[in-house]
């Protein structure tokens, strides 16, 4: 065979090689990649995703405040290296450490239910704080949010009991719970005062906390750690003027939030139209207290506004170096850190006075 040929055909047969091992070859590592944005102002999947019930006068509104999402590789699937390499050339993905996404030995089912319930949260906490905004109270109490399996208080207490005392002791917030409790050495009892959960759902539902003394229940605390536990998690529970649904299916995580939170600020402003017909778009969570919180893949939710027409984008300010080094064509983002800095920027947009902004920079400043 002459050499020439040989030459050839062995290269052809290392490329080969390669090409299969790179096909065959799992890397640690995850890609992300810009998921779909929705309007919270409008529909989607031909329902309203943001429902205000109970009568309350809702305003009309126009342009858009788009919530925007990543589409990741779930924390089971494994990467090849060609993907890997495919998706660092690729400038709207970004190839990851899988462990930034998803702890070791977490499964697709329990990265489902955590962002699952991060959504649920986040919706909670995004119409407290577009209430709080709007001057509209929200009552609030403490309820058990879950009951350990076999521990004290299980069948004893339930998910949903509100809980008003512990020893007498009234219940502020939901850390006063656990402080009460492990103030008994294991084996003590411990008095609960509750309102059971479905007296507590049928005030709810008409917006008001329920009332009575409630019942005392006795339980007989065990040890966990050297301190004294009953087997519950106490939560923060809200109670709404009215009912306002989040309809939008197929989203997970926190990230959300704050234009959920604005999307309803919106709807329940006399007159309406914070926007002025802009198309504006964003991220970040937030908490009730209006306070915006940082989220992963800024970059990758730039592209994904800018793509669908994106002018504005509300940026968290602990993301604002980020997304800053790296912005599309056209998109300026307007750094935020609590919802009352967004809505002041939306007045500023509505009115074209967009000097005043608040930018970010490449130095985060």
């Amino acid at each position: 065979m002459p050499r020439r040929t040989a030459t050839l055909l062995a290269s052809t047969l290392m490329l080969i090689a390669l090409l299969c091992a790179g096909v065959l070859i799992p890397v640690p590592y995850a890609e992300m990649s810009p998921g779909p944005t929705v309007n919270t102002l409008g529909d989607h999947n031909g329902e309203p995703v943001l429902q205000i019930g109970g009568g309350r006068k809702t305003y009309q509104t126009s342009g858009h405040l788009n919530m925007t999402t990543v589409r990741v590789t779930g924390p089971d699937y494994r990467m090849n290296l060609l993907e890997a390499i495919y998706g660092w050339l690729d400038p709207s993905s970004a190839v990851v450490p899988h462990r930034t996404l998803y702890p070791e030995g977490q499964t697709a089912e329990q990265a489902d239910q955590q962002n699952a319930e991060e959504f649920t949260q986040s919706q909670e906490s995004a119409k407290v704080a577009a209430l709080r905004q709007l001057h509209i109270p929200v009552a609030s109490q403490t309820v058990v949010g879950a009951v350990v399996k076999d521990k004290p208080a299980d069948g004893v207490l339930h998910a949903g009991d509100v809980i008003k005392a512990v020893d007498g002791r009234k219940i502020e917030q939901a850390g006063d719970v656990a402080a009460f409790v492990t103030r008994h050495k294991p084996g003590q009892q411990v008095v609960f005062t509750v309102i059971p959960a479905k007296e507590a759902a049928a005030a709810e539902k008409q917006g008001k906390q329920p009332e009575g003394p409630g019942k005392q229940v006795a339980i007989t605390t065990a040890a966990s750690g050297g301190r004294a536990v009953v087997g519950i998690q106490a939560q923060v529970d809200h109670i709404f003027p009215f009912p306002i649904d989040v309809k939008l299916a197929d989203v997970g995580g926190p990230s959300a939030g704050l234009m959920f939170a604005l999307g309803i600020v919106d709807k329940l402003t006399p007159g309406g139209n914070l926007t002025g017909g802009r198309f504006v778009a964003g991220t970040g969570t937030i908490d009730d207290r209006g306070k915006v919180g940082p989220i992963g893949g800024i970059s990758m939710k730039t592209i994904g506004a800018r793509d669908k027409g994106a002018e504005f984008f509300l940026t968290p300010k602990d993301n604002c170096a980020a997304a800053a080094k790296d912005t599309p064509d056209g998109l300026r983002l307007v750094k935020v850190d609590t919802i009352g800095d967004a809505v002041q920027a939306l007045e500023k947009i509505r009115k074209n006075d967009l000097a005043g902004l608040p930018s970010c920079s490449p130095a985060g400043r």
